[in-house]
């Protein structure tokens, strides 16, 4: 906007000679958590790199070293009282995650820094997770009063062995990238981003039809088992919960304090 106040950009992308684009969450002062603009810079960003012939592999991460998402941005969602705001943008975000587990190309999320709550929900959508060691994640919104609330604990017990898949939901503890590895989380473990980028290129080295004819095997599986119908019942059996004392009753207690 010419002269004018332009919004910054809250999710910033990159993309390499070689077909990688890079989506990083850029809010590191709230850890990287999502608010309303993010949600639309993510639907918006996946829905360009499924079209654009350039993009060969996906990668998502977070700005700076502390946190790859620290889930919602409750500064922004604890104002959503009801079941019906709940709905409003629970759904819209687990479109995004729907969108990104469903791309065409290979998604790797880079958890190059702390994951609770929704950033495992982001994480999960993704084909692969690699963990930078030091790295702390959890499915934390038990400890809440609320569920998985963007359709990720249906696609975890796609990837995971439902006991693991649900002891990571049930108990809602942080866990250690060592122990997310021995759960199957985490694909790779990493020390620095060299690491991490040489991994990468095992994936941006081959033909994006090779890439694209394996993820479609997936793909028909989900289609056959109503993926998208079974990720929205998720979603609405956590904006029910949302709307009750015991959740608003946290959120007020993790907002004041910290």
């Amino acid at each position: 906007m010419k002269g004018g106040w332009k919004m910054e950009q809250v999710l910033l992308r990159d993309l390499t000679d070689e077909g990688v684009l890079t989506l990083s969450i850029n809010r590191p002062e709230k850890r990287n958590a999502i608010n309303f603009q993010l949600i639309k810079e993510f639907d918006e960003a996946i829905d360009w790199a499924e079209k654009e012939p350039a993009v060969k592999i996906i990668v998502i991460r977070g700005t700076g070293d502390r946190a790859f998402c620290s889930g919602g941005d409750l500064s922004e969602f604890h104002a959503l009282h009801t079941e019906e705001d709940a709905f409003r943008m629970l759904s819209q975000m687990g479109e995004v995650l729907y969108k990104l587990a469903t791309c065409s190309k290979p998604t790797i999320a880079y958890l190059n820094g702390h994951a609770v709550g929704g950033g495992c929900e982001i994480a999960t959508a993704c084909d692969v997770r690699v963990v930078k060691e030091g790295a702390k994640l959890g499915f934390v919104q038990g400890n809440q009063a609320i569920t998985t609330g963007w359709g990720a604990g249906t696609l975890l017990m796609e990837k995971l062995p439902s006991s693991q898949a649900l002891y990571l939901l049930y108990s809602a503890s942080i866990i250690t990238a060592g122990e997310a590895k021995e759960k199957g989380f985490a694909t790779e473990l990493v020390q620095e981003e060299q690491a991490f980028l040489s991994y990468v290129e095992r994936f941006s080295d081959k033909q994006l039809e090779v890439l694209q004819a394996y993820k479609q095997i997936l793909l028909r599986k989900w289609e056959m088992t109503n993926l998208k119908e079974r990720m929205l019942e998720e979603i609405k059996a956590c904006s029910k919960l949302w709307e009750k004392d015991e959740h608003l009753e946290a959120v007020d207690i993790f907002r004041n304090g910290h």
